[in-house]
């Protein structure tokens, strides 16, 4: 298996979790954070869907330096236009990474805000960072609808909400 197959298997099999979160979030709540310091569930469940979208950056560019190109992230206001932001951006990144070959994914690239560089990393480990943040801020998500009593879908497994105990 080639690294291409290999990130597109991977991709493939968080998103079908990420979904199964994402689809979980109340209306209601997009506003709720369960801290003063915490995203709200919007900044955090827009955040989650748009991530695909970096295995395209680190594909087609060299570098994102946040000082010449700050963060604007998609509104979105309810679950429907969640997940069809996380599906565009799902699709996009997918068929881009389908497009690759492993000779693509050697070149470096860096995160930077100016003059300050946070990572330097290949573009093959950029998209597995990008994965890696995925899941990171998914776990966040699964906290958040804990504390608002919503069940926690499975994601490598059923959830305790999934068992019969």
């Amino acid at each position: 298996m080639s690294q291409i197959e290999a990130l597109v298997k991977e991709m493939d099999q968080e998103a079908a979790t990420t979904r199964k979160m994402l689809s979980r979030i109340p209306d209601d709540k997009y506003d709720w954070k369960p801290h003063e310091k915490s995203m709200t569930i919007r900044q955090l469940a827009t955040h989650i869907a748009e991530l695909p979208s970096w295995v395209s950056l680190a594909l087609d560019t060299d570098e994102l330096d946040f000082a010449t190109s700050p963060y604007n992230p998609q509104v979105i206001n309810n679950t429907n236009e969640l997940m069809a932001l996380f599906e565009k951006e799902y699709a996009a990144g997918k068929q881009r990474l389908q497009q690759a070959t492993d000779a693509d994914l050697l070149p470096n690239w860096t995160l930077r805000n100016g003059e300050e560089i946070y990572s330097v990393n290949t573009k093959g480990e950029t998209i597995r960072h990008a994965y890696c943040q995925v899941v990171h801020h998914r776990a966040q998500m699964g906290v958040y609808l804990r504390l608002l009593d919503v069940p926690i879908p499975g994601s490598y497994g059923p959830s305790a909400d999934e068992m019969n105990f």
